[in-house]
């Protein structure tokens, strides 16, 4: 079940990549990272492209890290905890993860999500240090449309606290892969997202229903089962 649990966390990354609130701002954030700006991006210059790949790079660094943290706290806290507990937290984190996918829907409104929850920094003289610090702040903050998805990734990864640490590293490879992508191709990813943002409406809708769908798997304790199904995991892994 582990191996099917790290890929719906690495898709949860693409998924909160792919959020309303992040993909269309991307580019935009990425130049202002690099100390550049969109005229020195529409010219191409080879100098302005490194910078920015390289400024992703220590931004996806910043977040991945503090994913990997919460992730090892996890591990280190709750893997010692007794069957039993795992049962009720299993049943308690399939409910949070069902009112995280109602949330997507407008089903329920849940207030200390309506909200953004920044961390917020100040760009230092170092570019590349200003980029990692950045990463880790949006870890630490909290939109209201990646909020739910990465709630449910901490919420599995507690259920499952053997797997916390590799649940959280996939989910920052998800998110992170994507991010390092528009930071190679700038100017190109602009036009597609631009184009993309339109369908972006629905993003809520079908991550919603599959949170919903992950919920009632983890509250029943049949994951598991859906996990050793041989065509799931064929058409997961190709």
């Amino acid at each position: 079940m582990t191996e099917f649990t790290i890929i719906i966390a690495f898709f949860a990354g693409i998924a909160s990549f792919l959020s309303p609130c992040i993909l269309p701002l991307i580019p935009a954030y990425l130049t202002f990272l690099a100390g550049t700006t969109t005229k020195e991006l529409q010219e191409n210059a080879p100098r302005v492209r490194i910078t920015i790949f390289l400024s992703s790079v220590f931004f996806v660094l910043g977040f991945s890290l503090v994913f990997s943290i919460l992730g090892v706290l996890l591990q280190s806290v709750l893997s010692s905890i007794a069957f039993d507990l795992r049962n009720t937290l299993s049943q308690i984190g399939g409910i949070i993860i069902i009112l995280f996918g109602l949330f997507l829907l407008g089903v329920i409104k849940i207030p200390q999500l309506q909200g953004d929850k920044k961390l917020t920094v100040k760009k230092t003289r170092f570019q590349y240090l200003s980029s990692f610090l950045f990463g880790a702040a949006f870890a630490v903050g909290w939109t209201p449309c990646v909020g739910p998805v990465l709630g449910a990734v901490l919420t599995l990864a507690a259920t499952q606290p053997e797997a916390a640490f590799p649940l959280m590293l996939s989910y920052s490879l998800g998110l992170g892969i994507p991010f390092l992508l528009v930071g190679a191709f700038t100017s190109k990813a602009s036009g597609f997202i631009q184009k993309f943002s339109k369908h972006l409406k629905w993003f809520n809708i079908v991550f919603g229903i599959i949170l919903i769908i992950l919920g009632i798997l983890v509250f029943t304790n049949t994951l598991v089962l859906v996990a050793n199904l041989g065509f799931v995991n064929q058409m997961l892994l190709g």
